[in-house]
């Protein structure tokens, strides 16, 4: 089977969505379709012997659609086919072409719906004897015009609804434009036949009462609706063109000794690349001579840029600050973490969270249960109504209740209700660097209760750091790094490597050592301008008969930090403390998560000691240490078996069964492919703060869905028994069906406007 995503151009309404699914699923060769009507995208699973894209969109071309299928050279990964591949460079243009006829209809079609509001206003006034009746002249004038008004609206504006009322006639299938079709043309059609035999129906009906103005008016608002939506759909989408945006177009290569400007998408694997101050870094790559700061707040959400020196890591898109430097591209294309991001941020823009499982089904039978309604409601009044109100009188109830039903019944805002939320969710997450890849995780993460951190890597940095100094013997700190790091400047050992890098930090210059040896299982030693100097354990310094009293450090090695003794002839000249460091935003983060009623559990395959060590430092109180890559999974069970939503937080490949089992897995973007690929979520940078920034964002985003999905279902629930005239016999309403079709625009725009509210939210 292949899976694919492609843009599906038509899409006017939630129904569409439908009736391409249920299309492509009676297609030979389809396993299974998504289609989403915020993002325009159908993702589509199919047996590529039996069927193909182009096939594939002939089956929908009839109903009004088409599929957008990429060509083959649209499929490489240069910023611009990128662009287009992921549906924002030449469909965004299409789609701001297609917003822009809309607003071209909207401008011809106002004033005309201005002008028949008036007239509708000046009858109703004088109705009420507000003010006189119009002149016999000028009710002629208002008479004759009002259908050439009419015409050119329906026709011309609403065109696309005419075209599916027949659709529907030819091919069976009913959207919501079918639903305005209907309601528009037979407005307009009872009108008209009013109109063209006044005066042989003058017995029958009162000829003085037409439609025309409704037919205007509704269309003019249901285009408006539909402008202000399409705009509206546009902003949601930001998010992966902002991303898009930041993608360098060009890079300075040093090939055969010169530097060479070339294309993006020329950048090869292994090119030197050239960075210059205030340039947007062109791939990933490793720093390989020079030093800067660079901002990563694009892709991170980090404001202060980060320092950058030899053998550091730098991503695309980034921006360099101040300094030059040269890189050695890893990852060009495709491979990169801006590439990355983009395609995890589209694919879960695109998908669809459980919560809309509902919205789907009553969408999918929503329009012919509308259809059915309508002429029911106007069946009804014909029986009902005509011995109490007369024939005349009560078809013109019937045809008000059969359009208003049509008009208002629009779900639209349940189809929006989700996605638009998701979209907005998703986008600003991966603008925070918390990259969601669909949003099933984004709706599972605001139930989760309980949040399983691993230790290594998560809470703490994953690497050792030199944590304390003491000194002795009249030494300084200063003195006691500098040879120290001079002696462990050729070891390899990750301790070596941490005070080597204290003595960088601490911008301590190393001294030439002469004589090195290194003392198996104990330490080394060397001479330093004369003088031999040992660095080792306890063992070492025991060996060497130099006084010492260890109990000072044995607390310091039950918390799990690594003592480094350095001595001198007969003397300590002082110790250091290595050891796995806790993050400096963990603290705060499980302080944050325990204020969101969120019980949090340690993990780790690390000792007793040290494990209750971090978790008293970092304030977790429940701990399970000395556990293996299947105990953790026990773990998850153990608590899923409790009754609690899990989510786990890990960053090796020890974690990936447990992340997997979680209900919602969460990687750090330190951490190994594996926990990537098999978590949820991914926070960016290993930064443990975005956690909570991640439970906020769910939370906020769950949160407006549901508002979305009261207000669609509470349009709906009240709108279609008021238009019905199910509450004339009681208060004598009966709502008009230029209000419903102003309810109906406000509806879906104020679902979408809902959702572009999370974009101010500060998580």
């Amino acid at each position: 089977m292949y899976t694919q995503t492609y843009k599906v151009k038509g899409m006017h309404c939630v129904s569409c969505s439908s009736i391409i699914e249920k299309t492509f699923r009676k297609t030979e060769g389809v396993q299974s379709v998504e289609v989403n009507y915020a993002t325009e995208k159908a993702k589509v699973s199919y047996d590529p012997l039996k069927t193909n894209p182009d096939t594939l969109s002939k089956h929908i071309e009839p109903l009004g659609y088409s599929l957008v299928v990429p060509a083959a050279e649209e499929m490489g990964m240069s910023a611009e086919e990128r662009a287009d591949h992921t549906g924002i460079g030449q469909s965004k243009r299409d789609k701001l072409a297609e917003v822009a006829d809309m607003r071209a209809k909207v401008i011809a079609a106002t004033p005309i719906a201005v002008f028949s509001i008036i007239i509708m206003g000046l009858d109703a006034l004088a109705q009420f004897g507000v003010i006189r009746e119009m002149s016999a002249a000028m009710y002629e004038f208002v008479r004759h015009l009002l259908p050439i008004f009419a015409t050119y609206t329906l026709f011309v504006v609403g065109k696309p609804y005419l075209m599916g009322f027949y659709r529907f006639l030819r091919y069976g299938k009913a959207n919501m434009d079918t639903l305005i079709g209907i309601g528009t043309s037979v407005a307009f059609t009872y009108s008209f036949i009013v109109t063209a035999f006044e005066e042989s129906l003058r017995p029958f009906l009162n000829v003085q009462h037409t439609y025309y103005d409704v037919t205007i008016v509704v269309v003019a608002f249901i285009t408006l609706g539909k402008y202000l939506e399409a705009r509206a759909k546009i902003k949601t989408g930001d998010a992966i063109e902002k991303l898009l945006n930041i993608q360098a177009k060009k890079a300075i290569v040093i090939r055969d000794g010169e530097e060479q400007e070339v294309s993006i998408n020329q950048v090869a694997h292994g090119d030197q690349i050239i960075v210059k101050p205030g340039a947007r870094i062109p791939v990933d790559g490793v720093v390989s001579h020079g030093s800067s700061f660079v901002d990563e707040s694009m892709i991170t959400g980090e404001s202060m840029p980060i320092e950058k020196n030899t053998g550091d890591t730098v991503a695309a898109g980034t921006i360099n600050t101040i300094g030059s430097f040269i890189f050695k591209a890893t990852k060009v294309g495709a491979e990169t973490l801006l590439a990355h991001i983009i395609k995890m941020v589209e694919n879960a823009q695109g998908s669809r969270a459980p919560i809309q499982a509902l919205a789907d089904k009553i969408s999918g039978v929503f329009v012919p249960i509308v259809l059915v309604l309508a002429f029911l409601a106007l069946g009804a009044w014909l029986v009902i109504g005509i011995p109490v109100l007369g024939f005349s009188q009560t078809l013109s109830y019937g045809l008000t209740s059969l359009v208003g039903i049509l008009v208002i019944a629009c779900p639209c805002a349940l189809g929006l209700a989700t996605p638009t939320a998701i979209i907005v969710g998703v986008g600003k997450g991966a603008k925070e660097g918390i990259l969601i890849k669909d949003a099933a995780t984004l709706e599972k993460l605001h139930r989760a209760d309980t949040i399983v951190l691993d230790k290594t890597g998560t809470i703490t940095k994953g690497k050792p750091e030199l944590t304390g100094v003491k000194t002795y013997s009249g030494y300084n700190e200063q003195e006691v790094i500098s040879i120290l790091a001079s002696l462990e400047s050729k070891s390899e050992h990750p301790i070596a490597h941490a005070i080597v890098e204290r003595a960088r930090l601490n911008q301590v210059s190393l001294r030439p050592v002469e004589h090195l040896e290194v003392i198996k299982g104990k330490g080394l030693r060397g001479t330093i301008e004369g003088i031999r100097y040992f660095a080792g354990n306890t063992k070492l310094v025991s060996e060497l008969g130099i006084a010492f009293d260890a109990r000072s450090i044995e607390e310091e090695t039950l918390k799990g930090r690594t003592p480094v003794i350095l001595a001198a002839a007969d003397k300590v000249l002082g110790v250091v403390m290595v050891a796995d460091a806790i993050k400096p935003e963990a603290i705060e983060a499980v302080r944050n998560l325990r204020k969101l009623n969120i019980k949090v559990v340690m993990l780790t395959g690390d000792n007793k000691n040290t494990a209750q060590t971090i978790a008293r430092e970092v304030g977790i109180d429940d701990v399970v240490s000395e556990v293996l890559p299947d105990d953790k999974l026990s773990k998850i069970k153990e608590l899923q078996g409790e009754g609690r939503i899990v989510a786990m937080v890990g960053d090796g490949i020890n974690d990936a069964p447990a992340l997997a089992q979680a209900d919602v897995g969460i990687a750090m973007g330190t951490g190994t492919d594996v926990a990537i690929e098999t978590a949820g979520i991914t926070l960016l940078h290993g930064d443990i703060s975005k956690l909570v920034k991640a439970v906020r964002l769910s939370k906020f985003t769950m949160r407006g869905i549901k508002q979305n999905l009261f207000w669609a279902f509470f349009y709906n629930i009240v709108g279609i028994p008021l238009a019905g005239g199910l509450f004339y016999p009681i208060f004598g309403w009966l709502l008009n069906p230029i209000f419903a079709g102003l309810a109906m625009a406000f509806s879906s725009v104020s679902v979408v406007g809902n959702s572009l509210r999370l974009k101010a939210k500060k998580i």
